[in-house]
């Protein structure tokens, strides 16, 4: 009889931490992919527009991104969440991808970068 000591497991090996660069580079992979998320009123992806908050990466690549709309009235409020959430998806090595939808803050114009206030004449 094996002892335990020399008994097979089929466990996962466990995943090694990444460090806090490769968790940023990976998040910036990411938002590129996010950046093909258009708004459906304005030629601006949803990246640009200030709606992304934030992107986490955890160790096993999983994503979670938090996000808002232009207002809770927004049109595309049942779709738009989904679509970055595919597009998160498509990210080489991703892990599963989570979307969360908040109103605070609230967004403002201040969030969009310089350059898209300047292509929608906001400035």
């Amino acid at each position: 009889m094996p002892s335990p000591a020399s008994i097979e497991r089929n466990e996962p090996d466990p995943v090694p931490p990444l460090s806090p660069i490769a968790k940023s580079l990976f998040a910036n992979e990411v938002a590129e992919l996010i950046r093909t998320v258009y708004d459906p009123e304005l030629p601006v992806n949803v990246y640009d527009l200030g709606l992304i908050y934030d992107i986490q990466v955890d160790d096993s690549k999983n994503v979670h991104i938090m996000m808002t709309l232009t207002s809770p009235a927004c049109p595309v409020a049942g779709s738009l969440p989904g679509e970055v959430q595919v597009a998160a998806g498509l990210t080489p090595g991703v892990g599963r991808v989570s979307v969360e939808l908040t109103w605070d803050p609230p967004f403002t114009l201040e969030r969009m970068s310089e350059d898209v206030r300047l292509q929608l004449g906001f400035m």
